[in-house]
């Protein structure tokens, strides 16, 4: 790996009008680009560009967050960023994320910009994250959270770069793709397919956004949510989940160009990694009912780690989405593990 410009450039930095705690400095929050030669594991050295944004005091811990392929640098609201993050309701004051305690760092993932047409590797993403952590100054990470593919990505940095992380917690994501899964991402890429023969790339691209939905989610919640009799319009019969996917396509689409979802959907499903190779501490906390990762997968990466691993288990009608919703149970056990409670010695 190498730099190119090993000096960030913060587009701003601007301290919050919050005050979380009394007598402590408000937290502080910048975002910044950083270009970087970034050797790949199937494509070779590519000129790439990391955008960040760093939340939090200036002399504080750092935990890098970061969420599914469709996660970003902004992962929560602040006074200097006041739009919503992907992570709202984790990255918040009285939180374990609190911003005011420690320092949240998040980036865009390499071909999330869809700049990248190229195969992008979890092994990719975790060394542009040192690549990053270099450029900033910051030698190690009390904590690396990961959630889906953010957890892959974790996995990876944790056996690459062992010596700048303290812990991992890696939710709803393993040691590799489940069979079952990779066959649900294949179908959502021949949608796009589908929809490129046709010059309507967008729709391709919100039919497989509907698509995943469907995964992401249970039965259960879907029978609670979207039990009522289908109707006619048009002539033709409309369920009443429609309308919920048809937003999600849409919300989708509005942000998201077609190569990143082609590369990032294939990244997940390269990815490889031998659990034994992760000498840190690492949670892993598991969905019942998650489609995409069964707990019997979760059960063989703590079963890998040879003791430097611990499971948690949540029940929740959410599936694999269960990070973003239940978040008072994972504030709880983001809390355990950076008390050093939740993982194994």
């Amino acid at each position: 790996m190498s730099l190119v410009n090993t000096a960030p450039h913060p587009d701003s930095v601007e301290p919050s009008c919050s005050e979380p705690h009394a007598g402590r400095a408000a937290p502080s929050a910048q975002r910044g680009e950083i270009a970087v030669a970034l050797p790949m594991r199937h494509a070779g050295v590519r000129q790439v560009v990391l955008r960040y944004e760093l939340q939090g005091q200036g002399d504080g811990p750092v935990v890098f967050i970061a969420g599914g392929i469709s996660a970003h640098r902004h992962a929560s609201a602040s006074a200097t960023f006041p739009e919503s993050g992907w992570a709202n309701a984790l990255v918040a004051a009285g939180r374990a994320l609190d911003p005011a305690v420690v320092r949240v760092l998040a980036f865009d993932y390499v071909g999330a910009d869809g700049r990248l047409d190229a195969p992008i590797d979890t092994a990719d993403q975790a060394d542009a994250i040192a690549l990053l952590l270099d450029a900033l100054e910051i030698e190690r990470l009390q904590a690396f959270v990961g959630y889906s593919y953010g957890s892959m990505v974790g996995l990876q940095f944790a056996a690459r770069h062992p010596g700048r992380l303290q812990r991992l917690v890696a939710v709803s994501g393993v040691h590799r793709p489940h069979p079952y899964a990779s066959a649900w991402r294949a179908l959502q890429r021949r949608a796009v397919a589908l929809g490129q023969m046709q010059c309507a790339d967008v729709p391709g691209l919100a039919l497989a956004r509907q698509f995943a939905m469907l995964s992401y989610r249970t039965p259960e919640e879907f029978g609670e949510r979207f039990d009522a009799a289908p109707e006619i319009v048009n002539g033709r019969v409309r369920c009443a989940a429609e309308d919920y996917l048809d937003a999600a396509g849409a919300q989708y689409v509005a942000r998201t160009p077609v190569t990143a979802f082609l590369r990032l959907s294939e990244s997940i499903d390269l990815h490889r990694l031998d659990p034994a190779s992760v000498p840190v501490p690492v949670t892993v906390v598991a969905v019942e009912g998650d489609r995409l990762v069964p707990l019997s997968d979760s059960v063989s990466l703590v079963e890998g780690l040879a003791g430097r691993g611990q499971l948690r288990v949540l029940r929740s009608p959410y599936g694999h989405d269960a990070f973003l919703k239940e978040t008072d149970r994972i504030d709880l056990i983001l809390a355990a593990v950076l008390r050093g409670q939740g993982t194994a010695a």
